[in-house]
Protein backbone atom coordinates (compact mmCIF):
# COMPACT_ATOMS: atom_id res chain seq x y z
CA UNK A 1 0.00 0.00 0.00
CA UNK A 2 1.48 3.37 -1.05
CA UNK A 3 2.44 5.37 2.07
CA UNK A 4 0.62 8.77 2.99
CA UNK A 5 2.46 11.42 2.66
CA UNK A 6 2.49 13.31 5.79
CA UNK A 7 3.77 17.05 6.62
CA UNK A 8 4.43 18.41 9.84
CA UNK A 9 4.33 22.20 10.66
CA UNK A 10 6.53 22.20 13.35
CA UNK A 11 5.80 25.32 15.64
CA UNK A 12 8.51 25.08 18.26
CA UNK A 13 12.47 24.39 18.27
CA UNK A 14 13.69 24.19 21.74
CA UNK A 15 17.21 25.52 21.78
CA UNK A 16 17.55 24.98 25.67
CA UNK A 17 20.80 22.73 26.55
CA UNK A 18 18.41 20.52 29.23
CA UNK A 19 15.19 19.98 27.21
CA UNK A 20 16.43 20.61 23.42
CA UNK A 21 19.94 19.23 22.91
CA UNK A 22 18.40 16.22 25.41
CA UNK A 23 15.44 15.10 23.52
CA UNK A 24 13.55 14.59 20.04
CA UNK A 25 11.62 17.50 18.88
CA UNK A 26 8.28 17.78 17.90
CA UNK A 27 8.39 16.00 14.60
CA UNK A 28 10.66 13.21 15.17
CA UNK A 29 8.36 12.72 18.67
CA UNK A 30 5.47 12.56 16.18
CA UNK A 31 7.28 10.51 13.77
CA UNK A 32 8.27 7.76 16.17
CA UNK A 33 4.33 7.61 17.60
CA UNK A 34 3.10 7.30 13.92
CA UNK A 35 6.26 4.68 12.91
CA UNK A 36 5.35 2.26 16.14
CA UNK A 37 2.43 1.12 13.87
CA UNK A 38 1.79 -1.15 10.85
CA UNK A 39 0.58 1.65 8.52
CA UNK A 40 3.88 4.04 8.30
CA UNK A 41 3.89 7.57 6.22
CA UNK A 42 5.89 8.93 4.12
CA UNK A 43 7.28 12.81 6.40
CA UNK A 44 7.94 16.32 5.52
CA UNK A 45 8.79 18.82 7.94
CA UNK A 46 7.98 22.26 7.62
CA UNK A 47 10.07 24.19 10.19
CA UNK A 48 6.88 26.62 10.59
CA UNK A 49 8.16 28.04 13.33
CA UNK A 50 10.69 30.06 11.22
CA UNK A 51 8.11 30.99 9.07
CA UNK A 52 8.35 27.81 6.47
CA UNK A 53 4.51 27.13 5.41
CA UNK A 54 3.24 24.42 2.25
CA UNK A 55 2.82 26.77 -0.63
CA UNK A 56 0.39 24.38 -2.46
CA UNK A 57 -1.40 22.12 -0.74
CA UNK A 58 -1.12 19.39 -2.64
CA UNK A 59 2.49 19.07 -1.64
CA UNK A 60 1.24 16.27 1.12
CA UNK A 61 -1.82 14.20 1.53
CA UNK A 62 -2.21 15.19 4.92
CA UNK A 63 -1.14 17.48 7.60
CA UNK A 64 -0.88 17.98 11.05
CA UNK A 65 0.32 20.99 13.69
CA UNK A 66 2.47 20.40 16.28
CA UNK A 67 2.19 21.88 19.94
CA UNK A 68 4.43 24.73 21.40
CA UNK A 69 5.53 26.56 24.16
CA UNK A 70 4.17 29.92 22.17
CA UNK A 71 1.06 31.43 23.03
CA UNK A 72 -1.34 31.52 20.31
CA UNK A 73 -2.91 34.35 21.42
CA UNK A 74 0.27 36.53 20.94
CA UNK A 75 1.37 37.40 17.31
CA UNK A 76 4.24 35.36 15.29
CA UNK A 77 6.28 35.53 12.63
CA UNK A 78 4.28 32.84 11.30
CA UNK A 79 0.82 33.36 12.58
CA UNK A 80 -0.71 35.21 9.68
CA UNK A 81 0.10 32.36 7.20
CA UNK A 82 -0.63 30.04 9.72
CA UNK A 83 -4.15 30.82 9.65
CA UNK A 84 -4.34 31.39 6.18
CA UNK A 85 -2.94 28.00 5.69
CA UNK A 86 -5.69 26.28 8.29
CA UNK A 87 -8.18 28.22 6.50
CA UNK A 88 -7.25 26.67 2.86
CA UNK A 89 -6.94 23.27 4.53
CA UNK A 90 -10.40 23.54 5.57
CA UNK A 91 -11.88 25.42 2.43
CA UNK A 92 -10.62 22.53 0.27
CA UNK A 93 -11.44 19.93 3.29
CA UNK A 94 -7.41 18.89 3.11
CA UNK A 95 -6.61 16.10 6.12
CA UNK A 96 -5.64 17.53 9.39
CA UNK A 97 -4.76 17.41 12.17
CA UNK A 98 -3.48 19.86 15.04
CA UNK A 99 -2.39 19.05 18.86
CA UNK A 100 -2.11 21.53 21.76
CA UNK A 101 -1.00 24.52 19.70
CA UNK A 102 -2.14 23.28 16.80
CA UNK A 103 -5.46 22.56 18.13
CA UNK A 104 -5.98 25.84 19.53
CA UNK A 105 -4.75 27.47 16.15
CA UNK A 106 -7.20 25.62 14.48
CA UNK A 107 -9.85 26.64 16.52
CA UNK A 108 -8.98 30.31 16.32
CA UNK A 109 -8.36 30.61 12.27
CA UNK A 110 -11.89 29.07 12.01
CA UNK A 111 -13.52 31.25 14.27
CA UNK A 112 -13.43 29.84 17.34
CA UNK A 113 -12.16 31.33 20.72
CA UNK A 114 -8.83 30.71 22.98
CA UNK A 115 -7.91 32.14 25.85
CA UNK A 116 -5.39 31.85 28.89
CA UNK A 117 -6.86 29.85 31.81
CA UNK A 118 -7.48 31.60 35.15
CA UNK A 119 -6.34 28.32 36.62
CA UNK A 120 -3.36 28.72 35.24
CA UNK A 121 -0.79 25.69 33.87
CA UNK A 122 -2.44 22.01 33.66
CA UNK A 123 0.50 19.86 33.47
CA UNK A 124 0.87 15.89 34.15
CA UNK A 125 -1.83 13.31 33.01
CA UNK A 126 -5.33 13.79 32.21
CA UNK A 127 -8.35 11.58 31.35
CA UNK A 128 -10.02 13.05 28.19
CA UNK A 129 -13.32 11.93 27.89
CA UNK A 130 -14.78 11.14 24.63
CA UNK A 131 -18.48 11.97 23.89
CA UNK A 132 -18.97 10.77 20.47
CA UNK A 133 -16.81 8.46 18.77
CA UNK A 134 -16.39 8.39 15.10
CA UNK A 135 -15.98 5.31 12.84
CA UNK A 136 -11.93 6.16 12.89
CA UNK A 137 -11.75 6.03 16.44
CA UNK A 138 -10.63 2.52 16.81
CA UNK A 139 -9.95 0.92 19.15
CA UNK A 140 -12.85 2.09 20.73
CA UNK A 141 -12.41 3.38 23.68
CA UNK A 142 -14.60 6.35 25.97
CA UNK A 143 -11.68 7.78 27.99
CA UNK A 144 -7.57 8.35 27.16
CA UNK A 145 -5.33 9.43 29.65
CA UNK A 146 -2.67 11.56 28.02
CA UNK A 147 -0.11 13.98 28.64
CA UNK A 148 -1.18 17.33 28.87
CA UNK A 149 1.06 20.51 28.93
CA UNK A 150 -0.63 24.24 28.52
CA UNK A 151 -2.20 27.64 29.99
CA UNK A 152 -4.24 28.72 27.03
CA UNK A 153 -7.71 26.58 25.88
CA UNK A 154 -10.25 26.90 23.48
CA UNK A 155 -13.12 28.18 24.75
CA UNK A 156 -15.76 28.47 22.17
CA UNK A 157 -15.83 26.33 18.88
CA UNK A 158 -15.83 27.58 15.41
CA UNK A 159 -19.05 27.23 13.39
CA UNK A 160 -19.29 23.82 12.11
CA UNK A 161 -17.35 22.04 14.38
CA UNK A 162 -18.62 19.07 17.08
CA UNK A 163 -17.01 18.35 20.32
CA UNK A 164 -15.71 14.99 20.59
CA UNK A 165 -13.45 14.90 24.13
CA UNK A 166 -13.38 17.21 27.33
CA UNK A 167 -11.22 16.81 30.15
CA UNK A 168 -11.71 17.90 33.71
CA UNK A 169 -9.92 20.86 33.53
CA UNK A 170 -10.18 21.66 29.52
CA UNK A 171 -13.85 21.51 28.32
CA UNK A 172 -13.41 21.61 24.70
CA UNK A 173 -9.94 19.15 24.65
CA UNK A 174 -10.62 17.37 21.45
CA UNK A 175 -12.74 18.68 18.45
CA UNK A 176 -13.22 17.57 14.73
CA UNK A 177 -14.97 19.46 11.22
CA UNK A 178 -16.46 17.09 8.82
CA UNK A 179 -13.86 14.41 7.83
CA UNK A 180 -11.22 16.33 7.41
CA UNK A 181 -10.28 18.07 10.61
CA UNK A 182 -9.30 16.69 13.59
CA UNK A 183 -8.28 18.08 17.06
CA UNK A 184 -6.69 16.99 20.83
CA UNK A 185 -5.34 19.69 23.58
CA UNK A 186 -3.13 16.80 24.75
CA UNK A 187 -0.09 15.21 23.48
CA UNK A 188 0.09 12.07 22.76
CA UNK A 189 3.22 12.10 21.62
CA UNK A 190 4.81 13.03 24.72
CA UNK A 191 7.12 10.64 26.72
CA UNK A 192 6.94 10.02 30.28
CA UNK A 193 10.93 11.66 30.47
CA UNK A 194 10.16 14.18 28.72
CA UNK A 195 7.04 15.12 30.42
CA UNK A 196 9.16 14.70 33.54
CA UNK A 197 12.02 17.39 32.18
CA UNK A 198 8.97 19.82 31.13
CA UNK A 199 7.24 19.52 34.41
CA UNK A 200 10.53 20.27 36.74
CA UNK A 201 11.06 23.48 34.48
CA UNK A 202 7.28 24.32 34.95
CA UNK A 203 6.46 23.61 38.76
CA UNK A 204 8.20 26.81 40.43
CA UNK A 205 5.27 28.71 38.02
CA UNK A 206 2.58 26.74 39.61
CA UNK A 207 0.99 27.04 43.15
CA UNK A 208 2.71 24.24 45.31
CA UNK A 209 -0.73 22.03 45.24
CA UNK A 210 -0.87 22.20 41.35
CA UNK A 211 3.08 21.02 40.89
CA UNK A 212 2.16 18.25 43.82
CA UNK A 213 -0.78 16.61 41.92
CA UNK A 214 0.97 17.18 38.21
CA UNK A 215 3.63 14.70 40.01
CA UNK A 216 1.39 12.83 41.38
CA UNK A 217 -0.56 12.49 37.74
CA UNK A 218 2.45 10.80 36.38
CA UNK A 219 2.04 7.67 38.29
CA UNK A 220 -0.59 6.88 36.20
CA UNK A 221 -0.93 4.86 32.75
CA UNK A 222 -1.23 7.34 29.37
CA UNK A 223 -2.38 6.10 26.09
CA UNK A 224 -1.45 8.55 23.93
CA UNK A 225 -0.37 5.23 21.49
CA UNK A 226 -4.17 4.87 21.76
CA UNK A 227 -4.04 8.47 19.88
CA UNK A 228 -1.78 7.84 17.10
CA UNK A 229 -3.79 4.89 16.09
CA UNK A 230 -7.03 7.04 16.14
CA UNK A 231 -5.25 9.34 13.92
CA UNK A 232 -3.47 6.88 11.39
CA UNK A 233 -7.42 5.48 10.82
CA UNK A 234 -8.47 9.28 10.44
CA UNK A 235 -5.91 10.03 7.84
CA UNK A 236 -6.54 6.99 6.39
CA UNK A 237 -10.41 7.75 6.66
CA UNK A 238 -10.00 10.87 5.26
CA UNK A 239 -7.81 10.30 2.49
CA UNK A 240 -10.39 7.51 1.26
CA UNK A 241 -13.27 10.11 1.26
CA UNK A 242 -11.21 12.48 -0.98
CA UNK A 243 -10.79 10.06 -3.65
Amino acid sequence: MKRIKLGILQTNHDKSVEVGDAFPDDAHRFRDLFDAQDDRFQYRVYMTIGGEIPQDLDEQDAYMITGSPLSVLDDHVFTEDLMYFIRRCDAAKKPLMGACFGHQAIALALGGKVERSENGYNVGIEDTEFHTQADWMTPPQNTLPMYVFHEDQVTELPEGCILLGSSAKCKFASFAKGEHIFTTQAHPEFSHAFMSCVLRFTESKMPQEDAKAAWDSMTSHQDGHVFGTWTTNFFKKAMSDER
